[in-house]
């Protein structure tokens, strides 16, 4: 019986499978034309470079991110090899500030941060977290920059009033087992940003943007949509209406009957958020050099002894001729 059960439809169990790809296939192309905006930036975008840093030393966050703000970063001084190591990044902003999200309605702002590490550095693995880290990176999520470059690590976008401080854990290079790599001087390059952009990857402004008018005239009318776009008609003085199409969210600072000229700002600017990025130093210190240091400091300590102890007794010889 279970064998004529297999057997009793084949033509149906067919048909199933080629509907079941046909829909999964127009689901697949829906998405990847209509790409959600939030899940196209802020670092999501970066994907369409071969690194995030250009060659001007810019890292591409600010394309989309124009505002700046400051980001401070805290790496030691000097590490050692096959180490794990704290690298903060502290994403600083006032509390409980709102942003216009893409529905436009008022949102709390995100933040994400990148830490461009040198090549052999990269994530510590989490059974090499201690759980002091553990405790300072819970509800945190790392993502690698892609799987050939895993020395450059993501965050975000995460809440930002309760992430304005991102410990990244780093693993260093071991130059003993891997002649890859060398002891000396890295640079660390860092970016955070806090809010959205003001453009979208592809090159359209987004509703966190100033908009301003493209040409020069008399206010005709105020209109809005039934997405909740805005459509201003703006006609010269030869008569020639053109029109402005504002996105959702939108703050207009004008009013029907406004003359206004081309360059104008037809809205408020919203954005409150920025980006920030700058360059650290870390050393990987040869475990070898360190004890050399050390050497030299007690030869130097006992030549500073021997020295004193010197002059102490030449000092005696001294007083014995004087008498």
């Amino acid at each position: 019986m279970v064998g004529l059960r297999i057997m009793k439809n084949p033509k149906k169990s067919i048909m199933k499978k080629i509907l079941t790809y046909i829909f999964s296939f127009i689901a697949l192309a829906y998405f990847v034309a209509n790409p959600s905006p939030v899940n196209s930036y802020p670092f999501w975008a970066q994907q369409n470079y071969e690194s995030p840093r250009e060659a001007t030393g810019k890292i591409v966050c600010a394309n989309c991110h124009l505002a700046q703000m400051p980001t401070i970063a805290e790496v030691p001084q000097s590490v050692g090899a096959d180490s794990v190591f704290k690298a903060v990044v502290k994403i600083p902003y006032k509390d409980d500030l709102k942003e216009i999200g893409a529905d436009g309605t008022e949102v709390p702002l995100q933040i994400g941060a990148v830490v461009m590490l040198p090549d052999g550095f990269k994530l510590a693995p989490q059974d090499r977290w201690t759980d002091e880290i553990k405790e300072e990176t819970e509800g945190v999520y790392f993502t690698n920059y892609s799987e050939e470059k895993d020395n450059i690590i993501i965050v975000g976008p995460l809440p930002g009033d309760s992430n304005k401080e991102i410990v990244f854990p780093v693993l260093s290079p071991n130059p003993s087992t891997n002649k890859e790599y060398h002891y000396g001087k890295y640079s660390i390059h860092v970016g955070a940003n806090r809010g959205r952009g003001q453009v979208y990857p592809n090159g359209d402004k987004s509703n966190n943007a100033l908009f301003t008018s493209s040409h020069s005239g008399l206010i005709n009318s105020i209109e809005t949509n039934e997405d909740g776009t805005y459509k201003i008609d703006i006609m010269d003085d030869k008569g020639e209406v053109f029109s402005e199409i504002l996105p959702i969210g939108s703050q207009l600072i004008v009013k029907v009957n406004d003359e206004i000229k081309s360059g104008e700002s037809l809205t408020s600017d919203p954005n409150v958020g920025g980006f920030g990025q700058l360059d650290k130093e870390v050393v990987l210190q040869s475990p070898y050099r360190i004890i050399g240091l050390i050497a030299f400091f007690i030869g130097v300590g006992l030549t500073q002894i021997l020295l004193v102890l010197k002059k102490k007794q030449v000092e005696k010889v001294q007083a014995a001729e004087s008498i």
